[in-house]
């Protein structure tokens, strides 16, 4: 491990009259530096779909060419959320989050300053997946925040705030595209504009994340907030090392297994849904391709509050639990599924309703698995836990989600399509349902 990786060392604890007030400054400069970092990945994470027209017409590639060079992305960020996830489990989060901005940041420079980037498909995809590899540095590095700043009962509405960083940059990233195009008169400064801001907001966010709590002469969360979950003891403040969080933490925790596979059947719902919408309003609905587009956007927003509500819900209402949320909230998508499948066309009002309610819902469940893995490991493990979750998430649930079920609507038309994603959401209910009880005793606090 390279020195700069290594995890912060412990300062001596600060006076009593000091620790108040310097956690509730560091935490909120904390929580700002992962968010903008965070959502500065996506800068460099969706600037190449918008792209995808101008290599067309001056590359003279296929979309079908060009979606398998995306594939590596998606490819690349589900094995390395899981493998980096463990690096970062033993590295400084505050140089890991930043060095994975910057990396990949400069694969899409390279990719928009160089001809030779996009030369070929072959090259693109394999830009791509340096790309996506480095992208899974992200997610772990603030999961390792978090679970180090913020403690199992304010943990849920800390990363339903913090989870908006997706959606701030998702939006961010069009806007920067247009303004590259401006500023450099050129379409590859679609690929290389948002690699040089995002490197700006790098070093920013070195500037306001700290590792842990101890780093800074703080006691540990848990020690501030009492808030301890039963399995807790002051040996999980060292580091582990990586057999230990593989084996002894992660790999043999039936939980973990039982949430990684409902993530599965949670993201083929999500992307089953966003990724297919467009056209199945236009196709079953009649929409036109205006009508369609601005109803596909206003799923994203629904988003926003839906996704709060979840993270505090579980916080306050269920004291840290995240399965009770999720059953309830998957349920209710099952039924807004049914409704936007089934509704006649001809009423755009209640087709729209049942789209955003989607939008509203199903973004909860992604979030809180996630924290649920946090949860159900020490705080040295968490990013390797999250890791597993996202992995079947991506590797699984995405590819069914584009792959499988654009082949089923090709063979049997939108009913198959919409009775599978019916029937992934009931797999979600059920493989979350069973870590209901096990998580309640798992967390009961001292």
């Amino acid at each position: 491990m390279l020195n700069i990786f290594k995890p912060a060392a412990h300062k001596p604890q600060l006076p009593a009259n000091r620790i108040d007030p310097e956690y509730k400054k560091i935490r909120l400069q904390v929580f700002l530096g992962i968010f903008f970092g965070y959502a500065a990945y996506y800068f460099v994470r969706k600037n190449f779909s918008f792209s995808i027209k101008d290599l067309q017409e001056t590359m003279g590639y296929t979309k079908a060419e060009l979606g398998f060079a995306m594939s590596a992305l998606s490819i690349a960020y589900g094995l390395s959320k899981f493998l980096m996830g463990n690096v970062s489990d033993r590295s400084n989060a505050r140089y890991f989050l930043a060095a994975g901005l910057v990396l990949s940041s400069l694969t899409m420079i390279f990719m928009g300053l160089s001809s030779f980037a996009t030369s070929s498909i072959t090259i693109m995809f394999s830009l791509l997946f340096i790309n996506g590899w480095v992208q899974g540095m992200g997610w772990p590095a603030c999961g390792r925040v978090v679970v180090h700043w913020y403690s199992i009962r304010e943990r849920g509405t800390a990363m339903s705030i913090w989870n908006l960083a997706h959606n701030v940059g998702g939006f961010l990233v069009g806007p920067l595209t247009i303004l590259g195009v401006e500023l450099f008169a050129n379409w590859q400064a679609r690929l290389y504009f948002p690699g040089m801001v995002a490197i700006i907001v790098a070093f920013i966010s070195i500037l306001l994340v700290r590792d842990t709590p101890q780093s800074c002469g703080l006691p540990p969360i848990e020690e501030y907030n009492k808030d301890y979950p039963k399995t807790y003891d002051s040996s999980q403040e060292k580091e582990f090392s990586a057999k230990e969080i593989f084996l002894k933490y992660v790999l043999n925790n039936k939980l973990l297994w039982f949430i990684a596979i409902a993530n599965a059947f949670v993201y083929l719902v999500r992307n089953g849904i966003v990724n297919w919408a467009p056209t199945f309003l236009q196709e079953a609905k009649q929409f036109t391709a205006s009508e369609a587009a601005w109803s596909a956007s206003f799923y994203e927003l629904a988003a926003i509050p839906g996704t709060i509500l979840c993270g505090v819900l579980s916080d306050k209402v269920f004291s840290g639990r995240r399965a009770p949320v999720t059953v309830i909230y998957m349920t209710l998508t099952l039924i807004a599924v049914f409704v936007y499948w089934t509704a006649p066309g001809a009423n755009q009002w209640i087709v729209n309703s049942s789209l955003w309610a989607i939008g509203f819902l199903i973004y909860g469940p992604v979030m809180l698995i996630g924290v649920q893995a946090l949860d159900l490991v020490p705080k040295k493990a968490a990013g390797t836990a999250a890791g597993l979750t996202g992995l079947f998430g991506y590797f699984i649930g995405d590819l069914l989600a584009n792959a499988a079920l654009g082949a089923l609507v090709d063979k049997s038309g939108w009913d198959a399509c919409f009775e599978a994603i019916l029937f992934a959401c009931a797999l979600a209910i059920l493989f979350t349902a069973l870590t209901w009880n096990k998580e309640k005793e798992f967390l009961r606090l001292k």
